[in-house]
């Protein structure tokens, strides 16, 4: 099975690349007759025993591969879509200097304090969604989190007062 089925991919190797090269062009060929080989060769039970059958359903492979290859494309192109509209609509980002001394102040925290601070605070998460992200406990976390409040408390006290 092996040796014969080695000998029917080589000899339908070119005209599916070509078959490939016809359709996607010359960058993504290659990439798409390598997958219609692994898909060939992992059915070869089922690989026909006259030449030309044997040839059609490697071509029949090498259809289903573009099919799914063209519904990629489609799929990335509507993802991107999206993540266009989403980022046409999304919140204008504030001035870079806009905020230093909260900046300050956060980066002045205990690194763990400060990553919470920003996790709720800049990326949304709850305490809950934190504790999981950081792998610790929910009361750790809450914990740090009422310490780090206190310490930006003061600071920026301190920061408006001079």
């Amino acid at each position: 099975m092996t040796d014969r089925t080695t000998k029917v991919l080589t000899e339908n190797a070119d005209d599916l690349l070509r078959y490939f090269r016809r359709r996607v062009g010359s960058d993504d060929a290659p990439d798409l007759l390598a997958d219609t080989l692994m898909t060939a060769w992992r059915r070869a039970p089922a690989l026909p025993q006259d030449p030309g059958e044997a040839r059609a359903w490697l071509f029949g492979i090498a259809h289903k591969t573009l099919l799914n290859h063209r519904r990629g494309i489609q799929r990335r192109t509507r993802l991107a879509d999206r993540v266009r509209t989403l980022v046409a609509t999304a919140d204008v980002a504030p001035a870079a200097d806009a905020g230093l001394d909260v900046r300050a102040a956060i980066n002045a925290l205990d690194p763990k304090h400060a990553e919470i601070v920003r996790l709720v605070h800049w990326e949304g998460f709850t305490l809950a969604h934190v504790a999981d992200i950081l792998n610790q406990p929910a009361s750790t976390v809450r914990n740090h989190y009422q310490q780090a409040k206190q310490q930006l408390r003061e600071a920026l006290q301190a920061a408006a007062t001079c």
